[in-house]
């Protein structure tokens, strides 16, 4: 199975539990990696044969900066329901989403959930 890796998009959003966040807002990162067939697009050099990640980065956009979430791991698994509702080539996908600066008094990098979904295992509910 072949691999398309989207990395580092950053994107301002309101999710979070403490109300601040929701108010005030934050930066979030998303990795994107999609399990795919990639061989005949690659053959044929035809866009209309992948995933375009333009109209990836866009869906991703739209999720992460429209209506709040509590907590990452429910933004997570809304980017990962959209995308295998949306591209019935995507035999898997795995979604990174990191918070990198939470409104804690605590000092790391941020805090990173990860979700991977296959499709045999998608039923429109994440």
């Amino acid at each position: 199975m072949d691999k398309m890796i989207v990395r580092g998009m950053r994107f301002f959003g309101y999710h979070g539990v403490i109300p601040e966040e929701n108010r005030l807002g934050q930066q979030f990162m998303v990795d994107v990696e999609l399990a795919l067939e990639l061989e005949e697009a690659a053959a044929a050099d035809d866009l209309a044969k992948t995933v375009n990640y333009a109209d990836l980065h866009a869906r991703v956009k739209r999720i992460v900066e429209g209506p709040p979430c509590r907590l990452i791991e429910a933004l997570a698994r809304r980017i990962a329901t959209d995308l295998l509702d949306t591209y019935t080539n995507i035999n898997e996908v795995l979604v990174r989403v990191t918070k990198p600066h939470p409104p804690f008094d605590i000092h790391f990098d941020g805090v990173t959930v990860e979700l991977r979904r296959k499709r045999e295992q998608h039923d429109g509910q994440g």
